[in-house]
């Protein structure tokens, strides 16, 4: 089964074009399907590119894996002002920004509504119990399968990574929020996705720390203006600084430079 949606090439990255409630909705159904390859999402950023993007090392697909691990399906939203500006210049139609943190609350609505089963691997430790208090105070009925916040050396090494995708598994998790940072939520993803059970895989970077509390979302004026990125700066700058002042104008260009052909 492939997704039958429009999908153009920005940056050297596929990017699908759909709006806010198609995505959730998309995101629902393949929540409740198990006789389909599990869905991968990913939010399509400058951040993206210079990981993923044309001549990146990690160019093509987000696999290398040294051995078959089942089949999986990406869904790329555009995530970013230079995105979405870029791909309405190309398309001559307007797309909304669609951000993992912003999805995120219409997607845990629609879990709980339709008694969907979610995980969430990522985050600190400290996360997990104000994280668990926000969930169970915003979605009463959601059903959570558990948290799990492995340290990098596990997930950088594939045995441990393996016996923790069969834990998620034993679960019974339908849809897993991952939140590794990029490139590595990816790439857990694209090795050990398809053995955790999941229909969904959500690679939704800082999400946890945004549904716990631990760090604050930008206000709306700056992310409707395209300037979320500046913003966070200002409030991480140790953090943020490599990514937004280095990496991000050479994939800002590379971007610009996209004609928007379909991927």
């Amino acid at each position: 089964m492939t997704l039958d949606i429009p999908r153009i090439r920005l940056g050297g990255s596929p990017v699908d074009l759909l709006e806010f409630d198609q995505a959730v909705d998309l995101i629902g159904r393949r929540a409740r399907s198990h006789d389909v390859p599990p869905l991968g999402v990913v939010s399509i950023n400058l951040d993206h590119i210079h990981h993923f993007g044309q001549g990146a090392p990690l160019s093509g697909d987000f696999g290398m894996r040294p051995w078959p691990v089942g089949d999986l399906e990406w869904l790329n939203l555009a995530d970013g002002a230079p995105l979405v500006e870029q791909a309405r210049r190309t398309t001559a139609h307007s797309w909304p920004r669609l951000a993992g943190s912003d999805l995120i609350g219409a997607v845990l609505e629609r879990c709980e509504r339709d008694g969907v089963t979610v995980g969430f691997l990522g985050g600190l430790p400290a996360v997990a119990a104000p994280l668990r208090a926000h969930l169970h105070d915003t979605y009463p009925g959601l059903e959570i399968g558990g948290f799990w916040t492995p340290a990098r050396d596990e997930l950088a090494d594939a045995r441990r990574s393996s016996r923790l995708a069969e834990e998620i598994r034993s679960v019974g998790v339908d849809v897993l929020v991952v939140c590794l940072g990029k490139p590595l939520q990816e790439l857990w993803i694209d090795h050990y996705g398809a053995r955790t059970g999941a229909s969904v895989l959500l690679a939704f970077g800082a999400v946890v720390d945004f549904l716990a509390g631990r760090v604050e979302r930008a206000p709306h004026w700056a992310s409707d203006n395209g300037l979320e990125w500046a913003w966070r700066l200002a409030h991480e700058p140790k953090r943020l600084f490599r990514r937004y002042v280095i990496q991000g104008p050479s994939a800002y260009r590379a971007v610009r430079r996209s004609t928007g052909a379909p991927a």
